[in-house]
C-alpha cells in the first residue's frame, strides 16, 4: 500500500496494483481499475516514486525471505502440520498421475 494525501489534509493508502492510471490535469488524480477516482496533493512523479519505491520493497523482502523461517503449514485435512505427510500424498499423486488413463473403456 501506498500513502497518498487528499486535497483536504487527510491520508489514506491504496493498493498500487489496482490504479489504472494516474493523470495530472491540474490536480494529481488516481484512476482505480473499479472506476473510482481519488484527488491527491502529491505530484504525478511523486506518486510514480511512491509505487516504485513500494515494488522496490516487496522485491527485497520477498529476497529476504527463508521458507523454513515461518510456521508449517500443511493444506492436507487431518494431517496437522506434517512435512511428512505433505511429502507422502505429494508422491502418491504423482504416481497416480503417471498411469496412462484410457480413452475408452477397457470392458464393455
Amino acid at each position: 500500500m501506498i500513502a497518498v494525501t487528499r486535497l483536504n489534509g487527510s491520508r489514506f493508502a491504496v493498493n498500487p496494483d489496482l490504479i489504472e492510471r494516474v493523470q495530472e490535469n491540474p490536480d494529481t488524480t488516481l484512476v482505480m481499475v473499479g472506476g473510482a477516482t481519488y484527488v491527491v496533493r502529491e505530484s504525478l512523479p511523486e506518486v510514480i516514486a511512491l509505487i516504485a519505491e513500494f515494488r522496490a520493497l516487496v522485491i527485497a523482502t520477498a529476497h529476504a525471505y527463508t521458507p523454513g523461517d515461518g510456521p508449517r503449514l500443511s493444506v492436507l485435512r487431518g494431517e496437522g502440520d506434517s512435512i511428512a505427510a505433505a511429502e507422502a500424498a505429494t508422491a502418491a499423486g504423482a504416481a497416480a498421475a503417471a498411469a496412462p488413463t484410457p480413452i475408452r473403456p477397457t470392458e464393455r
